[in-house]
C-alpha cells in the first residue's frame, strides 16, 4: 500500500512540474508577443521619456520645462538637443516615448531608424499633412502631433464674440496655404460670414493683392503662419495696408499682437507642454498616442491701442475667452 501510494504520489508530482513547465513557456511566449506588438505594454510604472529639443531656444526650452514638470516625479525625462542625437543613442533607445518639439527635431528622428513612438508638438498643420506625418510613421512608427496652429473654428468663434457685427473676413494666402482655403470658407459660412479670398501667386504683389481684397472685407485674418504672406520683411506692409483700410487684424500668435493685430487667439509653450504631459501620461496607460491635435489651451489678446486707434470697441480679454470657450463647448 505504502509503495502505491508513493507511485501514485510521484505521478502526480510529475504531471504538476509539466503543467507548471508549460505555464512558464506559454507565458514566456505571451510576454514576448506582448513587448513585440504592444509597445507600451508594462509602462503605466517608471518610464523613460526623450525630449528632443530643434534649437536651444525660450520657447523651446519652456516647453521642455512644463513636460518635465508635469512627468518628472513618476518619470525619468531625458531632454537632449537635436545637435547631439548621434550622442544621445543609449537615452533614445531606452525611451518608451520620444517628444520632438519643433519641425527640425521631428525631421532628424523620422530619418532615424526605429519604432519608438514619437509625439511632434510645436509643428505647422500644413507641414504634418504635406510631409510630417508620411515620414514620422515611415516603418510602422506610431506617431501622433499637436499643432502649433488655432483651428479655424476657434479663430471664427473670437472673430464673431469680439465683432459681431463683421459681414466679410478677408484672407490672402500663399501657394503653401491655398488648399485652406475651402475649409476657411465653410468655417466663415458656417459662423454667418462671407468670405473675400486671394492666392498669392509668384507674379502678383503683395500689397496689391491685399488692397484687393480689404476693399471688400471687413477685417484681415491671418489664420495660420504663411510665410509667403507674413514674414520679417513683409509684415510691416501688410498691417499699414490693413490700418489705411480701417480693417483690424485678427492673428494667430502672441508676437502678431505686440506687432499690431487687434486680436489674437494662441498658444503658450506652457499650454503646449501642458498638453503633451496629459497625452504622454494617458498614452503610456492606454497603450497608445491619440491622433494629431490642435492645441486644447490658449488665450486671446486684445491690443488696446489698435482699438483705441481704429476706435472700435472690443469686450476685456477675459470675457472673450470665456465666450470662446462656452462657443467650443457646443460645437
Amino acid at each position: 500500500m505504502e509503495q502505491a501510494a508513493g507511485t501514485l504520489n510521484f505521478v502526480k508530482a510529475t504531471a504538476f512540474f509539466k503543467r507548471f513547465a508549460n505555464t512558464l513557456l506559454w507565458g514566456g511566449w505571451l510576454i514576448l508577443f506582448c513587448v513585440i506588438f504592444f509597445p507600451f505594454a508594462g509602462s503605466a510604472a517608471a518610464a523613460t521619456l526623450a525630449v528632443v529639443l530643434s534649437d536651444s531656444s525660450v520657447p523651446y526650452q519652456e516647453t521642455a520645462d512644463v513636460i518635465e514638470s508635469g512627468l518628472a516625479k513618476e518619470h525619468t525625462v531625458v531632454r537632449i538637443q537635436v545637435t547631439h542625437l548621434d550622442q544621445s543613442e543609449t537615452a533614445l533607445s531606452n525611451a518608451k516615448i520620444i517628444v520632438t518639439v519643433g519641425v527640425k527635431a521631428a525631421q532628424e528622428i523620422s530619418g532615424r531608424n526605429g519604432r519608438t513612438p514619437v509625439l511632434a508638438i510645436l509643428i505647422p498643420r500644413a507641414w504634418y499633412e504635406a510631409e510630417g506625418k508620411a515620414a514620422l510613421t515611415r516603418g510602422g512608427r506610431i506617431a501622433g502631433a499637436i499643432f502649433i496652429d488655432q483651428p479655424f473654428t476657434r479663430q471664427f468663434h473670437l472673430i464673431k464674440s469680439a465683432l459681431p457685427s463683421v459681414n466679410k473676413v478677408g484672407v490672402v494666402l500663399g501657394k503653401q496655404g491655398a488648399d485652406q482655403l475651402p475649409e476657411l470658407d465653410r468655417q466663415a459660412k458656417a459662423h454667418g460670414m462671407a468670405l473675400s479670398s486671394a492666392i498669392l501667386s509668384s507674379g502678383k504683389k503683395l500689397v496689391e493683392t491685399l488692397e484687393n481684397v480689404l476693399g471688400e472685407a471687413d477685417i484681415l485674418l491671418l489664420a495660420f503662419p504663411d510665410a509667403d504672406v507674413l514674414s520679417r520683411t513683409t509684415a510691416q506692409s501688410v498691417f499699414m495696408t490693413s490700418y489705411r483700410f480701417r480693417d483690424p487684424v485678427v492673428g494667430y500668435s502672441e508676437s502678431l499682437s505686440r506687432a499690431g493685430a487687434l486680436l489674437t487667439v494662441y498658444s503658450t509653450p506652457a499650454h503646449i507642454g501642458r498638453q503633451a504631459a496629459e497625452i504622454i501620461d494617458k498614452s503610456l496607460d492606454a497603450g497608445k498616442l491619440p491622433m494629431a491635435q490642435w492645441p486644447q489651451y490658449f488665450s486671446v489678446s486684445v491690443n488696446e491701442h489698435v482699438a483705441r486707434s481704429l476706435d472700435i470697441n472690443v469686450p476685456p480679454e477675459a470675457v472673450l475667452m470665456k465666450r470662446v470657450m462656452d462657443a467650443e463647448s457646443h460645437d
